[in-house]
């Protein structure tokens, strides 16, 4: 039941409105002058105020200001005379909600009180729903002055249609913030559709961006919906657009302006509704200039541009998030490790983190695994991750077999990327140079993060 506290120095309208709220579902307190309100108000504070504006000792404007210090949500419906209608629209300039002409209509005043609280329990359920997005926002990607600026950034960009480009090394979690970005958005009941183009061979980027008709071309046996078709009304994140060749950027540019998609084998089109997230380890004007990306396509995409910050760039985050981490690793392996040691802390503080979040998040699961006494030390580190800091020679301290596995990476980096330089790029051409299949080169390159 809400309560409305109703001030006025005339007991018979106190009388009359108290009347009319009870016979209509509200409760009340009684209030004969302005400094007796605020003593009320103070010890229960109500759903709404019905205020005099013409008392005596402080009136309704000074009675409403000194009542919006103690809570500026509740709102404050002044009730006045003829004669004070200049005074009631100032009233309204200065924070109130309405006002009411005496004598009231009672219909007009039930509706304008019932509205006002409507409205007061809507923005304290905004306000209550953003606290909680930012909790767990923080919760989610830590707590450093860097990522507050990215949460801030995903709070003001979730909430509109705007095509949004996040660009950040591998690993910095570009797939989580797209996930976020959608699950804060009016489209979170619909479908979240990631596409890693990097994945798919050229020949069938189309067809799995847009669908086919069966008989499209060899092999098609059968109609199959596209990943903007599987994702109409929710949101796609197409990872690695910067792999996306020409001819489809022009499609999928066509596809984002006029919201139709053409599945291969099919002149009519197909209607869509997609908000597009594009995610790129590389710097995407960068990208643009060396003509990677196309320029109309990058302009259409990049309504919003979102740079994460690698983990090294956030050393204030690791420890925060390593313990995040052994939360979510503990949970998994039904293990109890309740702390990670000082030393160990310091382990991960002071390594590079070449992986960035993702590799942390590794590295955390595999300790918890290994870990005794509940505790992570830095001994159950440093075979995962060795004292990388110390860095003597130019040969870090890690055990030799971790050596020599970097040496082997470093090699296959140089052999692929000769590969590909030898066939301008083609993965098809380069993974048959290097004798293996398709999959696996798409895998290392992304572990060796080759351009």
């Amino acid at each position: 039941m809400n309560k409305v506290l109703i001030v006025d120095d005339d007991k018979i309208i106190r009388l009359s409105l108290k009347e009319i709220l009870e016979d209509n579902g509200f409760s009340s307190m009684e209030a004969f002058s302005g400094r007796q309100a605020i003593e009320l108000f103070k010890k229960e504070i109500p759903d709404a105020v019905l205020l005099d504006l013409k008392m005596p000792g402080m009136d309704g404007i000074e009675t409403m200001q000194e009542l919006k210090k103690i809570d500026a949500d509740v709102p404050v419906i002044i009730v006045t005379a003829h004669v004070d209608l200049d005074a009631a629209v100032g009233a309204i300039k200065l924070g109130a909600y309405d006002f009411i002409v005496k004598p009231p209509k009672f219909d007009r005043l039930l509706l304008t009180l019932k509205r006002a609280i409507e409205k007061m329990q809507l923005e304290k359920a905004v306000k209550r729903l953003n606290t909680a997005v930012g909790a767990s926002l923080e919760w989610l990607l830590g707590k450093s002055e860097v990522m507050k600026g990215i949460t801030e950034q995903i709070e003001q960009v979730a909430s509109s249609d705007f095509s949004v480009i996040i660009q950040g090394e591998t690993g910095t979690g570009k797939t989580t913030i797209a996930n976020i970005i959608h699950n804060l958005s009016k489209r979170a009941n619909s479908p979240f559709v990631t596409v890693d183009i990097g994945a798919i061979p050229e020949s069938l980027v189309e067809s799995e961006l847009f669908g086919h008709e069966r008989g499209a071309f060899t092999g098609a046996d059968k109609k199959k919906k596209g990943f903007f078709e599987v994702a109409n009304g929710g949101t796609i994140l197409i990872d690695e657009v910067q792999n996306i060749s020409p001819y489809i950027q022009g499609k999928l540019l066509r596809a984002v302006e006029e919201k139709k998609i053409y599945p291969l084998g099919n002149t009519q089109p197909v209607d869509i509704d997609v908000r597009i997230i594009a995610a790129t380890n590389t710097d995407i004007r960068q990208a643009v200039r060396e003509k990677k990306i196309r320029e109309d396509m990058f302009f259409r995409l990049s309504e919003f541009i979102i740079n994460l910050p690698t983990l090294r760039e956030r050393i204030d985050d690791i420890p925060f998030l390593a313990q995040r981490f052994l939360v979510e690793a503990c949970a998994e392996i039904n293990k109890q490790v309740y702390e990670i040691s000082d030393d160990a802390v310091n382990l991960l503080v002071h390594y590079p983190w070449p992986g960035n979040v993702r590799e942390l998040k590794n590295v955390i699961r595999r300790a918890a695994l290994v870990s005794s006494e509940g505790v992570i030390k830095a001994e159950h580190l440093s075979f995962i991750i060795g004292d990388k800091s110390d860095d003597r020679n130019g040969i870090p301290l890690m055990p030799l077999k971790e050596l020599v596995a970097i040496a082997v990476r470093d090699v296959e980096k140089k052999a692929i990327k000769q590969a590909l330089e030898a066939t301008k790029g083609n993965k098809t051409k380069a993974a048959s140079i290097l004798q293996i299949d398709y999959k696996t080169l798409l895998t290392k390159i992304k572990e060796c993060n080759i351009q």
